[in-house]
Parts: structure tokens; sequence; C-alpha cells
């Protein structure tokens, strides 16, 4: 299953400019909000969990929220998405994958993920 989300960067500056921390902790995690460099960084982190609640096939709600997703960084820098036991079990993942990128005033992000059998 793949999902794919698009953001432009200047919606989540403006924000961040508004309700300051809270609109970061609104869909990240403190160890996600420590990785975030600038709006372009977060608007990133945002496709990223849009893309994935796309890929499950729910959307962000009740069957999938903001913090049941959280983004970490590997040694060498790249995005990796852990998510929620509940979620692993619900929708029965075996694998997942992401991708995130930032073009002038845009950030995309892909997330792939396959089924146990």
């Amino acid at each position: 299953m793949i999902g794919i989300d698009l953001i432009k960067i200047s919606r989540m500056e403006r924000l961040v400019e508004r309700f300051k921390n809270r609109a970061l902790e609104r869909f990240l995690s403190q160890s996600e909000i420590d990785l975030v460099k600038n709006h372009k960084t977060a608007s990133g982190f945002w496709a990223a969990k849009e893309a994935c609640s796309k890929a499950l096939g729910v959307g962000i709600g009740a069957e999938c929220g903001f913090h049941d997703m959280v983004i970490y960084k590997t040694p060498t820098g790249a995005p990796k998405l852990q998510l929620t036991q509940k979620i692993v079990e619900k929708f029965a993942i075996s694998d997942i994958s992401l991708s995130i990128t930032h073009d002038g005033e845009y950030a995309i992000a892909v997330v792939a993920i396959s089924k146990r059998a």
C-alpha cells in the first residue's frame, strides 16, 4: 500500500507563528520536535504522517492518529517511521518505508507499507 502527501511550507510556517510549539505538539512527539530544524522539516514530518495514514487507507482520525506514528532518523540522517504496536497489529504490517523531499515551497512524502500475508 502506498500513500503520498504534499504540503506548502508556508502553511506550516503560519501555523507555527500563530500557535507556537502547540502547533508542533498537535502532530509530533517531543523526540520528533527535537529533530525539527525549521518549517521545512516540520512540513516534511506532517506530510510523512499524512502519507502514512493514506497508505493505511484510513486517513488521520479515530483509527490512526498523528501520535500513532513516530518519525526518527538513522545515524546517516535518513528518516524512518515507527508505528505503535496497536497500528502494526490492527493493519498486519510487516514493513514500512518513508521518503521525504522538499522542492521550493513544498514538502512531499511517500510511504510504502507491506502487510503480512
